[in-house]
């Protein structure tokens, strides 16, 4: 065995971050996502979670209270902020330098990009298959 089998591939971080952020909606928010699904590009990572509004939200945006369920969203978001840097260190690590999100009430998804401090060590996937990329789909 060598030391590089020690080191996950690509996949594998980016499950282990999406079950990982659903739980964090869970514990924190108390609410279920349906989907999360990270894409880790070099020193960025890509984050869409699918049926991220809460239903707070919800009904504020379908009582004609959309301004208000955008402000709460973006105070969510600031509060989730320093967990899901802590959970993305503890998953890659390597820390984050920025984090940029955005929601859409309409469609109920979330999307952040983490800029890293570096490019996680991940191991060649490619000795497994060379025809099919690792989704990492939760």
């Amino acid at each position: 065995m060598t030391g590089d089998t020690l080191v996950p591939t690509r996949g594998k971080l980016e499950r282990s971050l999406a079950q990982g952020i659903q739980a964090l909606y869970r514990s924190l928010l108390g609410h279920q996502t349906s989907q999360a699904l990270c894409n880790l590009l070099d020193n960025k990572l890509i984050i869409v979670i699918e049926n991220a509004i809460t239903k707070p939200e919800k009904l504020l945006a379908q009582n004609g209270q959309e301004d208000l369920a955008s402000q709460v969203r973006s105070q969510l978001d600031s509060v989730l902020e320093l967990q899901l840097k802590d959970l993305i260190k503890e998953v890659l690590g390597v820390g984050v330098t920025d984090l940029l999100s955005d929601a859409t009430l309409e469609t109920g998804r979330t999307g952040t990009i983490a800029i890293l401090e570096s490019a996680p060590k991940v191991r060649d996937a490619s000795s497994k298959s060379k025809t099919q990329p690792e989704v990492a789909d939760c």
